[in-house]
């Protein structure tokens, strides 16, 4: 049993991943710079419901920031901040307070690698990083979990297997 228990993890990883990454690159246009609204940024509400999906959202944005303009930078830092955020999603008890993690981590640091590669205005990009976030995770997001998959007690039992 535990086998299966393990393999059906390294499955949903892959599945997770690979949904972020394919997401991501399908809307590149805007899902990279200092706006962007990276509509794969939904889905790291995932990591509220169930720690699982860390590993998964985390290299999916690993893969799909090797496609970014900004290269190794952004697999890097782009990576490191949805890690952070996803992990802190994970421990936070409300949906709409977990939601503004990525608006925090990324903002502040895509801002910074926006800045120091392109040499834009900090407090600017950092605002313009974080209101894509915001708009996505915290009110895109927010309604999909909150009226879709929250409430919908089959997904749930679904989302939360081990």
């Amino acid at each position: 049993m535990r086998s299966r228990s393990v393999s059906r993890k390294i499955v949903v990883t892959g599945i997770v991943a690979a949904l972020y990454a394919a997401l991501t690159l399908g809307l590149a246009p805007i899902s990279y710079g200092a706006i962007q609204f990276r509509i794969s940024e939904v889905m790291t509400l995932l990591a509220f419901i169930n720690p699982m999906y860390i590993g998964g959202l985390t290299l999916g944005c690993f893969l799909a920031n090797l496609a970014s303009p900004l290269g190794i930078v952004d697999v890097i830092f782009g990576t490191t901040a949805t890690f952070l955020s996803v992990f802190m999603m994970s421990k936070t008890r409300n949906l709409f307070a977990a939601s503004l993690w990525p608006v925090l981590f990324n903002g502040v640091i895509i801002g910074i690698e926006l800045w120091a590669v392109f040499k834009l205005p900090l407090v600017l990009t950092m605002l313009q990083v974080a209101f894509g976030e915001f708009v996505v995770v915290s009110i895109l997001g927010v309604i999909v979990f909150r009226f879709g998959i929250l409430y919908n007690t089959r997904l749930m039992d679904l989302l939360n297997q081990r």
